[in-house]
C-alpha cells in the first residue's frame, strides 16, 4: 500500500499510516513527472496540497490510483467530481486548518488598523533619518474593539474566526447562502462562551455596516469573483478587508482601484489568482500586507491535516 505525499505530510501522519504498514515517501515529483512516477511505484495513494493538481488525464494515465487526499480545504486543484465518477476516492481535511487560518487573518487586520506591516517595510531603511515623519505617517491608526466584522462564508474557517473576533470585542456578521443560526464558542480564560449569530444570505443587506470583511467562499460557481466593483462601490469608506480563501474570490482590478481612490484603507491577501506568480502590483502596493498562502501553514495545523488524512484512508481500507 505506498502513499505518495507529493506536497509534504506531517511526521504524525507518517508515523500514522507506517504504523498501519503503508509505505510513505515524502518526496516532491514534479508535474509532468507525476504519471511515470506513480505508473513506476504502483502508487495507490496520492496526498496533495495546493501545488500538485489532479486532473482528469492524470487519473486516466494511472489506474494504480484508489485515493486522492488534499491536505486542506479547497479541492480547485483537483478534478474532484471525474475521479469519484472513476471509483476513485476523494478525502480532504476542512476542519484541520481553521484555526490557523483564523488565526493568520485575526493578526493581519491588528496589523492593517496600525499600519504595522507597512511600517515593518519602511523602519530598517527609513527610520533613523525619518523617525518623526514616519511617527505622522502611522499616527491614525484604529482599534478592532467595537468594530463590525463581516465574515463571508460561515463554514469552520469563518466560525473561527468569529470565536476570535468576539473575543477581542468586535461585533460580528456573517453572510453564508446555507447557515442557519450558530453558536460560535468564545473561549475566555478556559471557559466557553456561546454566542449565537444568525447569517444572512445577501451580502447587501450588511456590507453598508462592515468595517472589516473577510471572505470564506471560493469563486462563483462561474469562475467570477464575489467581490467586484460593484460590491466595493457598496462598501463602507475606509473598509479593511482580508482574503485567506481562494485567489480571484476578489477582483484584482477592482480592489487595486479601491486601494487607490482610498475607498478601501488596506488589504490582506493570503491567496492570488496566478498563484505561484502573483501580479507584482499587488505585492508592492502600500496598502496590501501580502503572504504566500500560509494560512494553514503552522505546525498545530499540519499535524492535524496528517492525521486526519491517514485517519480517513484507514477507513477507506478498513485498517
Amino acid at each position: 500500500m505506498k502513499v505518495l505525499a507529493n506536497d509534504g505530510i506531517s511526521a504524525e501522519g507518517v508515523a500514522a499510516l507506517e504504523g498501519k504498514g503503508f509505505s510513505v515517501s515524502t518526496t516532491n515529483v514534479a508535474q509532468d513527472s507525476l504519471e511515470a512516477h506513480i505508473n513506476a511505484e504502483g502508487i495507490e495513494v496520492l496526498l496533495v496540497r495546493s501545488a500538485t493538481t489532479v486532473r482528469e488525464a492524470l487519473i486516466d494515465a494511472c489506474p494504480s490510483l484508489k485515493i486522492i487526499g488534499r491536505g486542506g480545504v479547497g479541492m480547485d486543484n483537483i478534478d474532484v467530481d471525474y475521479a469519484r465518477g472513476k471509483g476513485l476516492k476523494v478525502i480532504n481535511t476542512p476542519g484541520a486548518s481553521s484555526q490557523s487560518v483564523a488565526e493568520l487573518v485575526l493578526g493581519q487586520m491588528f496589523s492593517l488598523s496600525r499600519s504595522a506591516y507597512d511600517s515593518n517595510r519602511e523602519m530598517p531603511t527609513n527610520g533613523a533619518e525619518n523617525f518623526k515623519v514616519l511617527k505622522k505617517k502611522y499616527a491614525k491608526g484604529q482599534e478592532l474593539r467595537g468594530k463590525t466584522l463581516g465574515i463571508i462564508g460561515f463554514g469552520r474557517i469563518g466560525q473561527a474566526l468569529a470565536g476570535y473576533a468576539l473575543g477581542v470585542g468586535m461585533n460580528v456578521k456573517a453572510v453564508d447562502l446555507f447557515a442557519e443560526k450558530v453558536n460560535v464558542p468564545v473561549l475566555v480564560n478556559g471557559n466557553t462562551i456561546d454566542v449565537e449569530i444568525n447569517p444572512v444570505k445577501n451580502l447587501g443587506d450588511v456590507i453598508g455596516e462592515l468595517d472589516y470583511i473577510s471572505i470564506h467562499v471560493p469563486k462563483q460557481a462561474d469562475g467570477s469573483p464575489v467581490i467586484t466593483a460593484s460590491e466595493i462601490g457598496a462598501m463602507k469608506d475606509g473598509v479593511i478587508i482580508a482574503n485567506a480563501a481562494r485567489g480571484g474570490v476578489v477582483d484584482e482590478d477592482a480592489l487595486i482601484e479601491g486601494l487607490n481612490s482610498g475607498k478601501i484603507r488596506a488589504a490582506a491577501l493570503d491567496v492570488f489568482e496566478n498563484e505561484p506568480t502573483p501580479r507584482k502590483d499587488l505585492l508592492v502596493h502600500d496598502k496590501i500586507a501580502s503572504t504566500p498562502h500560509i494560512g494553514a501553514a503552522t505546525t498545530e495545523a499540519q499535524s492535524r491535516i496528517g492525521v486526519e488524512l491517514a485517519e480517513q484512508i484507514f477507513d477507506i481500507y478498513g485498517v
